[in-house]
């Protein structure tokens, strides 16, 4: 059956009311689809959202009326001021999955391409979720948009499984990552030590990572695989440093109109996270190494990444599923972050126990810290060495306050 054409003051005569509705969100989110939500009102009932939405760039909230209510797991911004309206789910990548392959879910909003030579519409550079559990969803509701770049790796929907589709350009969401600073660039030079020509790298969005990539424009025959992909891909493929053919595989693109058009070509494959996030998948990948930020290390290696001054940010993402799937394939990880905060009156390296939120990374999903002043191998070392070998790398003037933390931690043992 062919799909119902609407238009966005439609969209409430296809969504089934009160139900709960998946909303494909990062860089691909319709905002046509989303102001129609708004516009809904009243006729959406006690609706449910759920998706990723990424502070900075998904910036509306769905809250259609009082009886709506968001799922959600990372906090942007305007979440967090909704309240309780708001459900934040504290899950890594898999466990994302597991939920959304078990929970009912009604309705999709999503954006694709338009259908090609096959009837086949692709998710473009968007394939983290849906690819997984779109046929699971009765109703089906597409942004066809011209400007969606078709992307390999999936397989797209066909057009005759959408229940109503709304055709319209939009340029997708994004942002570019800036340059990185000097203690980034310092961090990101030891980091490229530890990763061999002919590897396979996974890290995300940011300073750091960003950094980690522009320092590895000298190797060769580098691969990625992760779970965001963003613009410094594009330099390492500038710079010669990708293998030949499809040397980058993501879930998500996110960047500027520089990347997504480039993602289309046959360097790039776009694949759920059932394939990016599978421990099983990425121990099989030879000379794998995850490199991720944290906020804070503390003494024992145990690794803070989901808390600020302003609360909770995240949940683990997938920094834990890569770290289970390098630990089972003999890969490394890697945890890069800066030795301070707030102009170096705070020490990013904290004492046993000292970080701020749930641990997101335990002292055995680590394997080497780097801060600007070092690099500290936390391979087979006691507790005692463990917290040595982070005391140098942490900033000079607060290493004194972590020794002494140290010592009082320790006599109870």
């Amino acid at each position: 059956m062919a799909p119902r054409y609407i238009d966005s003051a439609s969209l409430a005569s296809v969504l089934p009311p009160a139900g709960r509705t998946l909303v494909a969100a990062c860089s691909g989110e319709s905002l046509l689809l989303a102001d129609a939500v708004m516009r809904a009102g009243e006729a959406l009932g006690a609706m449910t959202f759920t998706g990723i939405f990424v502070p900075n760039l998904n910036t509306r909230t769905y809250l259609a009326n009082p009886r709506c209510r968001v799922e959600t797991f990372f906090m942007t911004p305007e979440l967090k001021a909704a309240g309780a309206a708001v459900s934040f789910f504290p899950l890594c990548y898999g466990d994302i999955l597991t939920r959304l392959r078990t929970i009912q879910i009604d309705a999709a909003l999503f954006m694709v391409a338009p259908p090609d030579e096959n009837g086949l519409c692709s998710f473009g550079p968007i394939a983290d979720f849906l690819v997984d559990v779109w046929p699971r969803i009765p109703v089906r509701i597409a942004h066809i948009n011209p400007l969606m770049p078709r992307t390999r790796g999936h397989h797209g929907i066909p057009f005759s499984e959408l229940k109503a589709v709304i055709e319209a350009e939009q340029r997708l969401l994004g942002f570019t990552e800036g340059t990185p600073d000097p203690v980034a660039q310092t961090i990101a030079s030891q980091v490229a030590g530890f990763i061999p020509n002919g590897g396979t790298v996974q890290t995300g969005l940011g300073k750091i990572p960003t950094a980690v990539l522009h320092a590895l424009t000298r190797h060769r025959d580098i691969r990625i695989h992760s779970g965001l992909i963003g613009d410094a891909v594009l330099d390492l493929a500038d710079a010669g440093a990708l293998a030949p053919g499809c040397a980058v595989t993501g879930g998500v693109a996110i960047g500027s109109q520089r990347l997504y058009s480039a993602v289309s070509s046959s360097s790039f494959a776009f694949t759920p996270v059932s394939s990016t996030h599978d421990p099983r998948v990425v121990a099989d990948i030879d000379r794998f190494v995850a490199v991720n930020s944290a906020i804070e290390v503390d003494l024992f290696g145990q690794v803070y990444a989901e808390m600020t001054a302003q609360g909770l940010t995240s949940g683990p993402g997938g920094a834990s599923d890569f770290a289970r799937g390098a630990w089972c394939g003999g890969g490394l990880r890697i945890i890069a972050l800066p030795a301070t905060a707030a102009g170096g009156a705070i020490s990013r390296i904290v004492g046993p126990n000292g970080g701020a939120g749930p641990v997101s990374l335990g002292r055995m999903d680590t394997d080497i810290i780097v801060t600007e002043n070092g690099a500290a191998d936390l391979r087979g070392l006691s507790h005692r060495d463990r917290a040595e070998a982070l005391i140098k790398i942490a900033a000079e003037h607060h290493r004194d306050t972590l020794s002494n933390s140290w010592t009082a931690f320790e006599s109870r043992f």
